[in-house]
């Protein structure tokens, strides 16, 4: 699977986890360039607390456009650290 944003795979990887509709992206799948921290964190009730990442791709900012769990609970240990998308991010084969 790759994670498409602003022409440019930003992720890519034959081991995603699905949930909810969404890939989970395994952590070295990510091109780190492309991601910059950002204070935004959301709770699920059987997940945990989610991070965010905001895009940063050919000088387009596309904020909290990438999540995950940093300490997911018991039910979500399997995507813990696993990065999803949103917000225009084309995720396909």
């Amino acid at each position: 699977m790759k994670a498409i944003w602003n022409d440019e795979v930003i992720a890519e990887s034959n081991e995603t986890i699905v949930i909810e509709n969404n890939h989970y992206f395994p952590a070295n799948s990510i091109k780190k360039e492309f991601f910059k921290d950002s204070s935004t964190h959301t709770v699920c009730p059987w997940k945990g607390t989610a991070s965010y990442y905001t895009l940063d791709v050919n000088g387009k900012q596309n904020p909290d456009a990438a999540w995950y769990y940093p300490e997911a609970k018991t039910a979500a240990k399997g995507i813990e650290n696993y990065v999803a998308f949103w917000k225009g991010v084309k995720v396909e084969k």
